[in-house]
């Protein structure tokens, strides 16, 4: 379950989940690049949120840095993998965490809004990915972890884009996680619930940040990514992490029904009930052949 001695970026990690994971991480010895730009839950504005990471993390003995580049940036998204070869030698362990919020129901949602949205969670995502994927893969050893969502899995009313981004995660995982499987590096996606100031903004919560209710806060879910940047991690797990209790998704498909070759509309339609029915559903990894 070791992550002593590896080199660890976590976006996002200017505070909630993302500084719980640097801090657990440190904590078992691990090297931390803390990226965060320091905006606030909408993406505006920038702070020195990275630098008080780094000054507790090494104040308790442990090891990191500090980037204040944006995921969303092409050139930005390798500056980050560059900080850990330049400070660290090589980048062992990547940790998908930066997000914002900017969330309506569709129909008042702007393009700029969806962009914005898609733009952090999903190609930020894949861009800091893309530049940190061949070091792992030439040296076959790499952890890598999206941060998904209920949002995506289930759907949450005025979250299109945020749901969106979140389960395009699931989609690159999946593919990445058999990609790298033969040089050891194993992709997996965390799916949390904790009290943060992002979930504090979520239409309809509940959460009042100055009094967090013991469990609910983002420590609790720090474990399962320990887990997933450990030598032990699985690959193509989905993990669920809220309140100190922990489960797993996956994609469940029933056996199905065959109308043949010259299939109709009308067939379908007389036997939608029978391909909607679930009773025999098992675990799916691969499409009919």
């Amino acid at each position: 379950m070791s992550v002593d001695g590896k080199v660890a970026i976590i976006t996002g990690a200017g505070g909630g989940l993302g500084k719980e994971h640097a801090l657990l991480l440190s904590q078992h010895g691990a090297k931390i690049v803390v990226n965060d730009l320091g905006g606030s839950v909408d993406g505006s504005g920038k702070s020195d949120a990275a630098d008080e990471v780094v000054e507790e993390i090494r104040a308790a003995g442990g090891t990191a840095v500090a980037n204040k580049d944006s995921v969303s940036d092409r050139a930005g998204a390798k500056r980050i993998v560059e900080t850990a070869v330049k400070e660290f030698g090589t980048v062992d362990i990547l940790v998908n965490n930066a997000g914002i919020l900017r969330d309506k129901s569709f129909k008042k949602m702007t393009l700029d809004e969806w962009d914005m949205v898609i733009n952090v969670h999903l190609n930020g995502s894949a861009y800091v990915t893309w530049h940190a994927w061949p070091i792992m893969y030439e040296k076959n050893y790499g952890r890598i972890i999206f941060t998904s969502s209920v949002s995506g899995i289930l759907g949450s009313f005025g979250q299109a884009n945020y749901g969106a981004a979140k389960m395009g995660m699931v989609g690159l995982m999946n593919n990445l996680s058999r990609e790298g499987a033969s040089h050891n590096v194993r992709t997996n996606c965390l799916s949390p619930g904790a009290a943060t100031r992002m979930t504090a903004g979520v239409p309809g919560s509940t959460i009042d940040m100055d009094n967090i209710e013991e469990g609910r806060g983002p420590s609790v879910v720090s474990p399962a990514v320990l887990y997933m940047a450990s030598e032990d991690a699985p690959n193509g797990r989905i993990i669920q992490a809220a309140s100190g209790r922990f489960a797993s998704d996956q994609v469940y498909a029933n056996t199905g029904i065959d109308l043949g070759a010259h299939v109709t509309g009308e067939d379908f339609i007389a036997n939608a009930e029978a391909a909607l029915d679930m009773t025999d559903a098992e675990p799916k990894t691969t499409f009919w052949r």
